[in-house]
């Protein structure tokens, strides 16, 4: 079993020390080992617990939808069913955001349209500033 300090943990996963902390604090990373003069020592469940971690925030789960995340981590074939519930809503925000995007980039096009065209002043000042 490997031993890893926070400074090499931090720089092997990309992340900053203070998350590493943060991290603990929050009980999402419990346990981690300790020198005898407290220096944090890592492990390889801890490291594949941060990778863990690094994938579902990159799937845009919060640290809270996280942490049940890593509860049902424990015990996946019981986790079937939240696992499902979790994802599925997680979905549905992703879709709403993408729609979100897809009506800004359509907004963002037309201003830039009209600017092409524009003789005076500025369509995507005025545009912004323009209230619904």
């Amino acid at each position: 079993m490997s031993e890893y300090r926070i400074g090499r943990v931090a720089d092997m996963l990309g992340m900053s020390q203070d998350t590493l902390r943060y991290y603990e604090k929050l009980g999402l990373l419990p346990g981690i080992a300790r020198s005898p003069s407290g220096v944090r020592i890592y492990r390889d469940r801890d490291i594949s617990r941060l990778r863990f971690i690094q994938r579902a925030q990159q799937m845009n789960f919060s640290l809270a939808e996280i942490g049940a995340l890593l509860k049902m981590r424990e015990d996946p074939q019981n986790a079937r069913d939240s696992a499902r519930r979790l994802a599925s809503r997680k979905l549905g925000e992703v879709e709403r955001r993408i729609r979100d995007l897809e009506t800004l980039s359509n907004e963002l096009r037309l201003l830039l349209k009209r600017c092409v065209a524009s003789k005076n002043g500025c369509p995507i000042i005025s545009g912004i500033d323009e209230t619904d």
